[in-house]
């Protein structure tokens, strides 16, 4: 019978342009976190480099038999006897770059990998303007994987908002959910904490999202604040603010089971049809 019980932690990080640098410091936070007694170690999106200049991160980005972070990860994985989940790595998939994330067991081996499904095209408020699909491929497989105490869904950052997907992945046999970031600052602020309250309450499963935070090389500003949330919605951890760091919380797989327990509606879902009546701007007669 898997243990119900283990310690999760997420490494917070502010990973800059020097894939080295960036590297030694998501190993460093491996082994911090288990010397504090973590089984279960996540490090953010985009690990080993957070570099907006197209030319610059071709320049550094490798295949995956060729990634340093993720050898080094797997090597960490193994010395401490951690599962790591890796938020995720530029890793070059041909003319275009996934954003893949990882999932290494206590052996060093990869479990899993997962490649982001949602890419984040955007046009801020504040004049930021992202698009994240004229550099990188989205997936198109979302991944469920064991660990040795549960079935964890792997999700990256602009996932969050897709309830469907968490839903599915719960529905599928996660009890753990992620979404490992790179949040920006402005939504952070605005949308962070419910987005991850959300998607634990809804289906009744712990999520664990490490993040990057602060002001980073290529001038980008992220969010930070870790969290872990309970399945009752519950921040268990939460790093705060912007610098990197280490934060801890039990995992208690019991709760999963008594939230959905409390309020089944993972179980109550139904098909249903839309019925669109009318035109727009039209009112009924």
């Amino acid at each position: 019978m898997p243990e119900t019980r283990f310690v999760a932690a997420c490494v917070q990080m502010r990973s800059g342009r020097d894939p080295g640098a960036n590297r030694d410091a998501a190993v460093a936070g491996v082994r911090e976190a288990a010397s504090r007694g973590a089984q279960f170690v996540q490090t953010p999106e985009m690990t080993s480099l957070v570099e907006r200049d197209r030319a610059r991160l071709f320049a550094v980005v490798r295949g995956q038999d060729e990634d340093e972070t993720l050898a080094a990860l797997r090597d960490a994985a193994r010395e401490t006897g951690t599962v790591v989940q890796i938020g995720s790595l530029a890793i070059r998939a041909g003319e275009k770059i996934a954003n893949r994330a990882f999932l290494i067991g206590a052996d060093g081996a990869i479990v899993a990998a997962y490649d982001k499904l949602h890419l984040f095209d955007v046009d801020l408020p504040s004049g930021e303007r992202w698009r994240e699909s004229s550099t990188y491929t989205g997936g198109a497989c979302a991944v469920v994987a064991p660990t040795p105490w549960a079935e964890i869904g792997l999700g990256i950052c602009y996932d969050i908002r897709f309830p469907a997907l968490y839903r599915a992945l719960a529905e599928a046999g996660a009890s753990v959910l992620t979404a490992p970031a790179c949040f920006t600052r402005q939504t952070g602020e605005a949308h962070w904490h419910v987005l991850h309250r959300a998607r634990a309450i809804e289906t009744g499963s712990f999520m664990i999202s490490a993040a990057q935070g602060g002001t980073h090389e290529d001038g980008r500003e992220t969010y930070g604040h870790s969290l872990i949330v309970d399945p009752w919605g519950r921040v268990l951890a939460d790093a705060g603010g912007a610098e990197p760091g280490v934060i801890l919380a039990e995992i208690d797989l019991s709760a999963v089971a008594d939230a959905r327990a409390r309020i089944p509606s993972l179980q109550h879902g139904r098909p249903f049809t839309i019925e669109r009546v009318g035109s727009p701007g039209t009112a009924p007669s």
